[in-house]
């Protein structure tokens, strides 16, 4: 089964920026729909970027939890079988352990695989 590592994560001052990244391995994910997920503590685990599997002339598909619009980007390389999250002006409710995972459609950004990495761990502190 597909298998998830998730890298990139760590301290960070309000307003900064980073950028996370997942590769995939056990499968190639290039045609699967992507997402990004977080766990904050005390808080459910919710989707927060999603990306689909065609380029287009714009650009691949993408879709946003309304509180990171405009403030993350999620791209992914078809090639290497990776997704990234790139996250600018983080503020502190942006804490969180991060997670990649398949989509089954960016409608429902429902998790794909039952099979979860041990995530990022992303703060976003003074």
């Amino acid at each position: 089964q597909v298998q998830f590592v998730e890298f990139g994560g760590g301290l960070v001052q309000p307003g900064g920026s980073l950028r996370l990244s997942c590769v995939a391995s056990g499968g190639v994910i290039r045609y699967v729909e992507m997402g990004w997920y977080r766990h904050a503590p005390g808080k459910e685990r919710e989707w927060i970027a999603g990306i689909g599997t065609v380029r287009w002339e714009t650009g691949f598909k993408t879709k946003y939890k309304d509180s990171v619009k405009d403030r993350f980007t999620i791209s992914r390389d078809l090639a290497k079988n990776m997704v990234y999250l790139e996250m600018n002006t983080l503020k502190p409710e942006d804490t969180a352990l991060y997670y990649c995972n398949g989509v089954t459609s960016l409608d429902a950004m429902t998790p794909k695989f039952d099979r979860w990495g041990q995530g990022t761990q992303v703060t976003v502190s003074s």
